[in-house]
Formats: C-alpha cells, sequence, structure tokens
C-alpha cells in the first residue's frame, strides 16, 4: 500500500465512519503529509505498512526542532490516529507509534474578553455599510449563543426556533444542540434578515444560509476571522483575539455569574465535562471571593 491510497482510504474512513468536519480530516491529513515530506527528504522508501519505530523518532525528533511542544503533541496524537487505523483495518499488527509519548504540555488558558471590550466591539460596527447589520448580528449570535467558527456560518434560517427561544446548532461530529438565543440577539438577527439579507441576490444553495456575503453566498472562516481582527484594530484593542475568544467569553460570564457547569457543557456542545472545567481555571479569582466571604473560618 502506497502513502496516497492509505491517506485516501483514512480520509473516507474519518468521515464515514467517524463523522468528523472536513476542518478535522484537513488537520489529521496534513500531519501525515509531514511525515510522507520527511521520507521524501531523506531518501527513504518506507511504506505506511512497513515504517520502523527508529524512522518514526527520527522524524519526531526533526519535528522538535521546529515546532513547539503543544504542535509537537498535535502531530504525534494525528499519526497515532493514523496508524491506529491501519492496524484496526488489519493493514498492520501494530503500530510503530506504540512506545513515542508526546511531550508534556502545559493548559492553555483561553484568551476572554470583558462584557466592556465586547460592548466597544459590537458599537464600533458601522452601521452605515451594507455589511454593518450582518456584522452586529454575527458578533451577538457569536457571544450570545457560544457558537464555533464552523458551527456560525453553517448556521441555517431553518435552524432558527425564535417563538421558542432556541436555535439548532450542528457541532463536531454533526452532532446537533439546541441552544438558547437571547431577545436582543434575536432583534439583530431579524433586523439582518429584514433589511441586509432581503437585498442580497442569494445564489442557488445558499437559500436557507443564515449568514451571506454580498454576493449571496456563504461566508467563510476567513471572512470571520477578517471582521473580528479588524473591529479589534478600530477599537485598538491590544489582546489578540479571534472568533473563538467570543466562545471563551460566553462561557466564562456565564460561569462567573453562577451558571451551572453541566448547563455550559450542554451550551458548548462539549462531549465531555473535563473540557468545559477549563473555565473555573479563569474563574478562580471569584471561587477565592467567595471562599473569603462565606466561609465561616474567614470570620475570626
Amino acid at each position: 500500500m502506497k502513502w496516497h491510497q492509505a491517506v485516501k482510504d483514512y480520509q473516507h474512513y474519518m468521515k464515514i465512519e467517524r463523522g468528523l468536519s472536513l476542518n478535522s480530516i484537513s488537520n489529521y491529513t496534513l500531519d501525515i503529509e509531514k511525515l510522507i515530506q520527511f521520507l521524501e527528504r531523506q531518501k527513504l522508501s518506507e511504506s505506511p505498512l512497513d515504517i520502523t519505530p527508529a524512522t518514526i523518532q527520527q522524524f519526531i525528533y526533526k519535528v522538535s526542532l521546529t515546532l513547539n511542544p503543544r504542535s509537537q503533541s498535535r502531530v504525534i496524537s494525528g499519526l497515532k490516529s493514523f496508524f491506529n487505523y491501519l492496524v484496526f483495518e488489519d493493514y498492520r499488527k501494530d503500530s510503530p507509534m506504540d512506545l513515542i509519548e508526546s511531550p508534556k504540555v502545559g493548559r492553555k488558558l483561553p484568551d476572554t474578553l470583558s462584557k466592556e471590550e465586547i460592548d466597544a466591539l459590537i458599537k464600533a460596527i458601522d452601521l452605515s455599510k451594507q455589511e454593518g447589520e450582518r456584522n452586529m448580528a454575527i458578533l451577538e449570535t457569536l457571544y450570545g449563543c457560544g457558537l464555533r467558527v464552523s458551527e456560525l456560518i453553517d448556521l441555517k434560517i431553518s435552524d432558527l426556533y425564535f417563538e421558542e427561544d432556541f436555535i439548532k446548532v450542528t457541532g463536531k461530529g454533526k452532532k446537533q444542540r439546541f441552544v438558547p438565543i437571547s431577545e436582543i440577539n434575536k432583534k439583530y438577527i431579524n433586523l439582518y434578515r429584514e433589511n441586509t439579507r432581503l437585498d442580497l441576490n442569494i445564489q442557488k444553495g445558499h437559500e436557507d444560509i443564515l449568514f451571506l456575503n454580498r454576493r449571496g453566498k456563504q461566508l467563510t472562516r476567513a471572512m470571520i476571522f477578517t471582521i473580528v481582527k479588524r473591529l479589534a484594530v478600530v477599537i485598538g484593542l491590544k489582546k489578540t483575539i479571534c472568533p473563538h475568544t467570543f466562545r471563551h467569553s460566553f462561557a466564562t460570564h456565564l460561569l462567573q455569574n453562577g451558571a451551572d457547569l453541566r448547563a455550559i457543557q450542554q451550551m458548548l456542545g462539549h462531549e465531555s465535562i473535563t473540557t468545559t472545567e477549563i473555565y473555573m481555571h479563569l474563574n478562580r479569582k471569584d471561587l477565592t471571593k467567595v471562599m473569603e466571604y462565606y466561609h465561616p473560618r474567614n470570620n475570626y
């Protein structure tokens, strides 16, 4: 089996069997391609079926010279998944990754925005421009519902259940969840739909997509990043932010205001509560204040 065929089969497996998004499939594929490029540079002819742990270790060493521990860990994880697939399909008897350990990395806490910073970003939107109302609705939805970028751009008009105060979100692995939506969020989405969106020449196949570009087509992830980055420049924000920052802020602010961690987990669409618990680290100062104020031992 050649590398090209192995990668193609693996991509098919990830899409059909595991139901991964195109984004995830692309990231896993990049990890394998890094290994293939290494073999080509070293003029090594090992195939996916006979590559040895020694060759893998050489590759990991090369990777460690240019990537930080977190990126190294991601590449190793991607390769482990690929070779486990080959073992699962009986192409190999064992994985050359079995004895490869990922570097230890500290848990990176997500960046967040304060309510005032979010308000400033939203106020910086130029409503005199055609896309102003759309961008307002986009930021309100990112922050108000805690969506991933991919979930936002895939959001459909048929996913809006405004009478029930919910939207239906399709997340990772095409898993669907219902997320509450506020009155102010509904207001800005309706303004965009009733004004800006009606004036667009909506292209065939995009009729049900909520957020569209000027040409009447679905927005790209890159465009959402651009919108957020430009607004950060306008208000002179020193933090490095991206659309995902609004999702982190959504979860953090809910937790700070007393929301249950399980409820936040459901709204974010996290499969494991452990993923959601990262926001507890951001809330340490608030927890300390609660302890100081309420615990009887602190009254002495």
